[in-house]
């Protein structure tokens, strides 16, 4: 057989780190295959937002900052997960989620969905002010559904699609609605400007306290699996810090890149481009 161009041999490369960062092998996971019968339109928007690996790490981060701003979100995750001990494997499995809920089949997402309703049916409790919290309230859920598919929007906008338009804006909202409304969750945006307003209506529960500093530096300064890929995290780190609404940030006690984020942007773009270069159908 003849060897690889050197070209490709960096382009299987690239595309077999980042394929097993996502699936654990030891756990049998493997890629989730895209099906004609998904829940999200194929071929729609949030195939596209979705599928863009960038974007979706620096609004993946972005969006577990800004949850944890919820107390209620917040008191599921400090009190109910092993987020200290393996925040990569969170990570990763959240990004599974999304995947199988976006491109797989419909009853494997259907599947996915009954499963994470089913852990949610055990995290519940007080917040330590005393006040209740339960994982299946319809408007936590749209809480976090909100920051969550908020900041992937951002992420793709930042890093791959700068010019998208408002339509494809409210299609992406209208596409990722149906995961949201089988989670439980109520009110659910199918517009740019519905989920706007709502998040807007959650500014006055969102506060920081000494939980959400613990996280926001666990999630922030978590130790990379390999180390030569330190100053990778950092750059997606940091990417992701700026991709936060700027009273998110404020909240967190964070800072923007500030006369530096220009040329960190750029080079997250060039990240992304350069995994969606590896990652092309060939």
């Amino acid at each position: 057989m003849a060897s690889l161009a050197p070209t490709e041999a960096l382009r299987r490369r690239i595309a077999g780190e980042v394929v097993a960062f996502f699936n654990d092998s030891e756990r049998g996971q493997r890629p989730i295959l895209r099906s004609e019968q998904a829940l999200c339109p194929p071929g729609g928007v949030a195939w596209r937002v979705h599928g863009d690996v960038t974007g979706m790490m620096v609004g993946g981060i972005a969006a577990l900052l800004l949850q944890m701003l919820h107390p209620k979100a917040l008191a599921g995750v400090w009190d109910h997960s092993d987020f200290r001990r393996n925040m990569h494997g969170r990570l990763r499995n959240t990004a599974r989620f999304i995947a199988v809920t976006t491109y797989g089949d419909r009853a494997d997402a259907e599947a996915a969905i009954a499963r994470v309703r089913r852990i949610h049916d055990h995290v519940n409790g007080t917040l330590p002010d005393g006040t209740p919290y339960d994982a299946n309230d319809p408007r936590l859920l749209a809480f976090v559904h909100l920051a969550g598919s908020a900041m992937f929007l951002a992420g793709w906008r930042r890093f791959g699609e700068p010019s998208m338009s408002l339509a494809d804006r409210d299609l992406y909202w209208a596409e990722v609605a149906p995961v949201a409304r089988l989670l439980g969750a109520d009110p659910v945006p199918d517009t740019d400007a519905h989920a706007q307003a709502l998040l807007n209506g959650f500014l006055p529960e969102l506060k920081p306290d000494e939980r959400s500093r613990t996280v926001r530096d666990i999630i922030l300064k978590a130790p990379p699996e390999k180390l030569r890929t330190l100053p990778l995290q950092a750059l997606l780190m940091q990417s992701a810090v700026d991709l936060l609404p700027p009273w998110a940030r404020r909240l967190h006690g964070l800072r923007s890149s500030g006369v530096g984020q220009p040329v960190l942007g750029a080079a997250t773009f060039g990240l992304a481009s350069t995994l969606r270069w590896a990652l092309s159908p060939r």
